[in-house]
């Protein structure tokens, strides 16, 4: 496995691989659907944003996105093929994207997880600092996350 930037051409594969990965933590088709938006790479994601894709024997298996404002960052998103999931991933995508915001001088990472997702960050060292609401279900509160850098 190696991380790599995202290529112009992969903005449709990629949302399809985060659409995936929530799948696999069985919600339904509705919560799918309202999610689908949210989980949508466009162009302009890959241009504005840091953006790392994990790839094995050349295709994508996973991906991550942060956005930095001010001295903080955001993980906007990190999601894993199904497959690999459990294989590091996940944690070489986490690092990568600890590591950028630290390069950009944020002092903190927010992370608003999925509550599938929660226990994985936190093996990954960050400390939980409340409830977010869900911008994508109303009336569903996420876990929120902050890992100091």
């Amino acid at each position: 496995m190696n991380l790599r930037q995202a290529r112009t051409t992969e903005p449709s594969d990629l949302s399809a691989l985060c659409l995936r990965s929530k799948a696999h933590w069985g919600y339904d088709e509705e919560c799918m659907t309202a999610c689908r938006a949210e989980l949508t790479l466009g162009p302009n994601d890959l241009d504005e944003n840091l953006l790392r894709i994990a790839e094995h024997r050349g295709a994508p298996i996973g991906v991550a996105q942060i956005s930095l404002q001010d001295d903080s960052a955001e993980l906007e998103k990190l999601f894993v093929e199904p497959d690999h999931i459990g294989g590091g991933v996940g944690r070489a995508l986490f690092d990568w994207a600890a590591q950028a915001a630290r390069s950009a001088s944020a002092g903190h990472m927010n992370i608003k997880s999925d509550p599938a997702a929660a226990a994985f960050y936190r093996r990954m060292g960050p400390h939980d600092a409340g409830t977010t609401p869900s911008t994508a279900i109303p009336g569903r509160d996420l876990p929120r996350l902050i890992l100091k850098l």
